[in-house]
């Protein structure tokens, strides 16, 4: 287990372990995105629980992109006194912390924003929300809203930023052919696909610098019929890792698939969810890789790193249900985590009430 505690580097940020705190909506900001006690708190608690770096949940980049009731917001600089007091709470318990950013493109709540609903590809159908098509001159405009909330970030003073461009969000809408339906340069082959993900990296990087960590969250496979495939998934990994991406994150399944295929998957019947699309990334991408999903055990954890699965273990609702999981790993206690994943957890947090365990 030697392997899974030692200090590690991703760029320029240094690490006493290999396990993440994989980002998650906590439902503890206040009505307008602003961060709170309890946001603050609840990453805190994760680092003294001897996790060596905390993502946080998705703060949306600009006010139409926001996904839903609570969530953290970095969209203009009235939110950078709150987040720097969850960067300093995290740095006086001698933790490190990654801010994600997050457009949530056609799962944007409009009863929430009162603004248009944004996709790739306009939509009328009921397979996902109705939205209209975002226009040129709107992505332009997404693009640099996700640079300028890079910039917050640094000056709030995170260890680094993560993209999120999984789970069906519109960085991820985009990649998918399944969302994506356009016929101009955003639309069509892979690389067009991308190429509003390759843009706001360039973007983010020329706003923080080339030393500042720029982390991108990005699906293994969406686990729909016409999405993004595990080969496609490889190609952007490829064009991020010439771009100079610190380290890639890989999840998997939308917002759209349910049960087994979705973001959040319920049950525990499967161990490790995307190890076959992570052992051919880590033969073809030289970028260090975390990854997240159905690791519950030490032995598993162990098993991932020493076998050169992956660069690092995330891990969500283990660490909701028992936020000192690492630290009684590390201490000799090596009982498996005990979340059911049936993603109760979510609950409270739709009533204002913060994500948290509800298993007796």
């Amino acid at each position: 287990m030697k392997n899974l505690f030692e200090k590690t580097r991703i760029g320029s940020l240094s690490l006493t372990n290999r396990f993440v705190y994989s980002a998650t909506w906590d439902g503890k900001a206040d009505d307008k995105g602003f961060c709170t006690s309890r946001n603050i708190d609840s990453v805190v608690e994760r680092i003294r629980g001897g996790v060596g770096l905390v993502i946080t949940g998705m703060a949306f980049v600009s006010p139409e992109g926001m996904a839903a009731p609570w969530q953290l917001a970095i969209y203009n600089d009235e939110f950078i006194p709150g987040l720097l007091k969850m960067s300093k709470a995290v740095h006086d318990a001698r933790g490190k912390i990654v801010l994600q950013l997050a457009h949530g493109g056609a799962y944007s709540a409009s009863a929430l924003t009162g603004s248009d609903v944004l996709g790739p590809s306009a939509n009328d159908s009921e397979l996902f929300p109705k939205c209209r098509e975002i226009s040129i001159a709107e992505i332009k405009q997404v693009v640099q809203s996700f640079g300028a909330a890079a910039g917050r970030a640094k000056k709030a003073g995170f260890d680094g930023v993560q993209l999120h461009s999984a789970h069906g969000y519109l960085l991820s809408q985009f990649l998918s052919p399944f969302f994506n339906k356009r016929t101009d340069n955003y639309g069509g082959s892979i690389e067009n696909r991308a190429r509003i993900l390759l843009e706001t990296f360039q973007t983010v990087r020329k706003e923080v610098g080339e030393e500042y960590p720029v982390f991108v969250k990005i699906n293994s496979e969406d686990f729909v019929e016409g999405g993004l495939t595990v080969n496609e998934m490889l190609q952007v990994c490829s064009m991020l890792e010439k771009e100079g991406v610190d380290a890639i994150e890989m999840s998997g399944g939308t917002i759209f698939a349910s049960g087994a295929y979705s973001s959040c998957r319920v049950g525990q019947d499967q161990d490790v969810y995307y190890k076959e699309a992570a052992v051919r990334y880590k033969n073809k991408i030289g970028v260090p890789l975390l990854l997240v999903g159905g690791v519950n055990s030490i032995e598993i954890a162990d098993k991932v790193i020493n076998d050169g699965t992956a660069d690092y273990i995330s891990i969500c609702r283990p660490l909701i249900r028992e936020p000192n999981l690492i630290e009684r790993w590390n201490s000799g206690d090596m009982k498996p985590a005990s979340c059911k994943y049936c993603n109760g957890c979510f609950g409270p947090g739709l009533k204002g009430e913060g994500v948290k365990c509800v298993v007796a």
